[in-house]
């Protein structure tokens, strides 16, 4: 067993040098990996990047909240039978062109720029957080399943507040009653799809619209442009239903002997004119809102990179 030891410690250690006493690690033998792990973070201009965040998702939300919060109202108005579609559209109009300062700094309005803002801020600040822990560049933009449900969830959220405050601010009229537990449900079941639609649906029918356009037209708007704004805008054809009969529930409690057939009937009546409707207010929030605020907030990412 002695010389079995002697002959290990011959192999691993090489005889030494007559310039050097100190005998050194024979060249065969074996490193072993080190253990310690090195992570680097991102954190250049971390407070001005969150800052970017905030200000890039402030500057869309306020684009296009008070076009929102006017055909919200009109959609809500129509369903509750307290005044047409079009009668709405043109009285709110006329406030916005006469009294502006009373419709933008009005609690309809600051209630949309909420909702948005929360929700673009919810995408950004995701996108900051990811890039400083994984190292990536300011402008990294992230995608899947931890943005979806991000910004489900803030969108969801502020969505059926805001839904909450606007069917008592303009439903039939009377004493503010408790929303049903169903019209929540079916207020949250439509932002979803509507949801999946915007952040899930563009990246993967981006790359199919790019193969069928030609290159002259993709040289003005890019299939991922297209994508973004026709997503949103489809769902609602299965979304509006969902949000009609949310709001009759409420309009026309279960107690007053409302039959489902006589709730489909409503809902089939108004169906079309609210999806058109929906169509207008969904374009700006998750088309022109979503550029507005990825692009502001690419540009100023670029200066901190």
């Amino acid at each position: 067993m002695k010389e079995d030891s002697s002959t290990v410690e011959k192999q691993l250690i090489a005889p030494a040098s007559p310039a050097s006493p100190i005998p050194v690690p024979n060249k065969n033998a074996v490193d072993m990996p080190s253990t310690k792990l090195q992570q680097q973070w991102n954190t250049k201009n971390l407070g001005l990047r969150l800052g970017t965040d905030f200000a890039s998702a402030a500057c869309a939300a306020s684009m296009v909240a008070p076009l929102i919060s006017i055909i919200d109202k009109s959609i809500m108005e129509n369903a509750s039978g307290r005044n047409t579609l079009p009668r709405s559209l043109k009285s709110s109009f006329q406030q916005l062109l006469l009294r502006p300062h009373t419709m933008l700094f009005s609690k309809p309005v600051a209630l949309i720029f909420m909702l948005y803002g929360g929700t673009y801020w919810t995408a950004n600040t995701l996108d900051t957080a990811t890039s400083t822990l994984r190292d990536k560049p300011a402008t990294h933009v992230t995608t899947g399943t931890m943005k979806f449900a991000a910004s489900s969830a803030a969108n969801v959220g502020l969505c059926v507040y805001k839904d909450q405050v606007y069917v008592k601010m303009f439903g039939p009229g009377g004493p503010p009653r408790p929303v049903p537990l169903p019209s929540y449900f079916l207020f949250t079941l439509r932002d979803c799809l509507t949801i999946f639609a915007s952040f899930n649906v563009p990246p993967l029918l981006g790359p199919v619209l790019n193969e069928r356009l030609s290159t002259e037209f993709q040289k003005k708007v890019s299939g991922a442009t297209v994508a973004q704004f026709m997503a949103p805008a489809a769902v609602q054809l299965f979304s509006t239903p969902l949000h009609l009969l949310g709001l009759d529930i409420y309009n026309r409690p279960a107690t007053n002997g409302v039959s489902w057939r006589d709730r489909w009937t409503q809902v089939r009546k108004n169906w079309m004119i609210s999806t058109a409707a929906r169509i207008c207010r969904i374009v700006p929030a998750f088309g022109l809102g979503s550029t507005v605020n990825m692009k502001v907030r690419r540009n100023l990412m670029e200066k901190l990179a």
